[in-house]
């Protein structure tokens, strides 16, 4: 690539509000030999009016638009007193997670809390951070306990960090995680913290069991009885069956289904067939036993409660074990019912979590950053109308964070999309090559087809488990040290390495991540 990009501002004024907005473009028409090449913007920003980032690219140049709302008033002429300092770009320093336990295995008496400080001190350990204030951490758990409340908080708490560590609960279903990293990367960013580490936990084994409706509503009436009479009222009303415990509820609320139900109609709709499905979930087994057995993982996880694996990995199982199972989605919802407990994500127990700082706090402590992250997107679709299938906001997600940089499929060289469901990767990756689909988003064509060279290369959720709030800190954990290790080098010299995430979650949610190498 030929010299560096040259920048210049044009600063233009709103006619409909005191914001001054200043415009970055790029003269040169080469694409940049690296995205972090453009002034740095906020990871999750989106909109184009004042205080917004956008990265686009035109068949002349490569533009990047960066808005500076001013204040109007006092309190602007106070704050316009010195120079508004520009975002950075956060990066990843390092990551940690506990090896993921089958529900009612190793950690069957193991809290969300434990879990969580487990990881914080992995973490903490291996990056010398013990007694250090950080400026905030944020995780969050998806199956909670009314102790719970504050986990985070509390995990730091427990943790060798300085108490004066500040923290906070974060929750978006099985973006959970991956949505903490955002939220801390974003504050980096905007120069609002130096470092902080984001992520997650769940634990299918303490989810909470609560009492029954009749029987809260009897103890109410207990607790605000006066007198002896009114107590024993309320104790007669108590039935025998208010005494049965009420387990979670996986269904969805507006459709009644379960995820995995939800996912089987997406399955038949899509033609997935039980054969991909099993081959698919093979691989990831495969692909996760090889990258423990070179040691991918070492400086990415610690032990904890006997495990030093993840305790759903099968590396020996086959297409013969797989095609054994017996399906266990889909027989009453009059579809083709293809999937197993073989291709489905277990329910897990594990935490996850992340460090993140900005790139002169990295400097001055000596850390060699990971990765960057470049960009964040969160998308939804209408699953309760049979619009679209309940996990397929990744193929919604996916183009149109491509397409605010320019980028196709081909220009990542690790893409990370958990595997909720065989099936969920599969409808996916089908969508995104779909010129009909394509033609739903508003695109002309498809967007591509993924590399399966690419894709998951370290195995993913089918093999490790999915600890609801857990995968998101573990899928960026493992893409930034994919990243990390194939270097700046990669197919088109100069550039560096790309890597992306995407995460289905409940509620026909989905967030997706662009990272860079380090």
């Amino acid at each position: 690539m030929s010299g560096p990009c040259s920048w210049t501002t044009r600063r233009t004024w709103r006619t409909s509000s005191s914001l001054r907005c200043e415009r970055w473009s790029c003269q040169r028409a080469a694409r940049p030999s690296s995205i972090s090449s453009a002034p740095s913007a906020p990871a999750h920003w989106t909109s184009t009016t004042g205080g917004a980032s956008e990265l686009t690219e035109s068949p002349s140049c490569r533009v990047m638009e960066y808005m500076k709302p001013r204040v109007s008033g006092t309190l602007g002429t106070a704050i316009q007193g010195g120079p508004v300092p520009e975002p950075r770009r956060a990066v990843i320093v390092g990551a940690n997670r506990i090896p993921f336990a089958k529900i009612g295995g190793a950690y069957r008496h193991s809290s969300n809390r434990d879990m969580l400080t487990a990881a914080i001190d992995g973490l903490v350990a291996r990056a010398g951070l013990a007694g250090e204030r950080l400026d905030d951490v944020a995780a969050g758990a998806v199956l909670k306990h009314s102790r719970d409340h504050n986990v985070t908080r509390e995990a730091v708490l427990g943790s060798a960090l300085d108490p004066h560590t500040p923290a906070h609960d974060v929750q978006r279903a099985c973006a959970t995680g991956l949505e903490a990293i955002i939220g801390v990367s974003n504050k980096i960013a905007l120069r609002q913290a130096d470092v902080g580490i984001g992520g997650g936990v769940d634990s299918a084994s303490d989810a909470p069991i609560v009492v029954s409706e009749g029987l809260r509503a009897a103890l109410l009436d207990l607790n605000r009885a006066r007198t002896t009479q009114k107590k024993l009222a309320a104790l007669a009303r108590i039935r025998p069956g208010d005494l049965l415990p009420v387990a979670p509820d996986v269904a969805e609320a507006r459709t009644g289904l379960s995820m995995g139900e939800h996912q089987a109609l997406t399955t038949a709709r899509w033609g997935i067939t039980r054969k991909a499905q099993d081959e698919y979930a093979l691989a990831s087994h495969q692909r996760l036993a090889a990258a423990y057995e070179r040691g991918f993982f070492d400086g990415l996880m610690t032990p904890y409660r006997g495990l030093a694996r993840d305790e759903s990995l099968r590396p020996d199982t086959s297409l013969e074990k797989l095609a054994s199972l017996k399906p266990v989605f889909g027989k009453d919802l009059d579809v083709p019912a293809t999937m197993t407990a073989g291709n489905s994500t277990p329910l897990s127990d594990g935490a996850s979590v992340v460090l993140l700082s900005s790139p002169e706090w990295a400097e001055e402590r000596g850390h060699r950053p990971l990765a960057a992250v470049v960009d964040a997107l969160t998308v939804a679709v209408d699953f309760t109308s049979g619009a679209e299938g309940l996990l397929m906001g990744g193929a919604y997600a996916i183009p149109r964070l491509l397409d605010r940089h320019g980028l196709s499929l081909d220009d990542f060289d690790f893409i990370e999309i958990h595997e909720a469901f065989a099936a969920t990767v599969l409808a996916t990756l089908a969508a995104l090559e779909d010129d009909e689909f394509a033609r739903r988003l508003g695109r002309e064509r498809a967007l591509g087809a993924v590399d399966r060279e690419r894709l998951n290369v370290t195995g993913s959720s089918l093999a490790a488990g999915h600890p609801f709030a857990a995968t998101g800190g573990r899928i960026v954990g493992t893409l930034a040290a994919l990243l990390h290790e194939r270097g700046q080098s990669r197919h088109r010299t100069g550039e560096r390495a790309l890597g992306l995430v995407s995460v289905c979650a409940a509620g026909g949610q989905a967030t997706t991540m662009i990272l860079e190498a380090r």
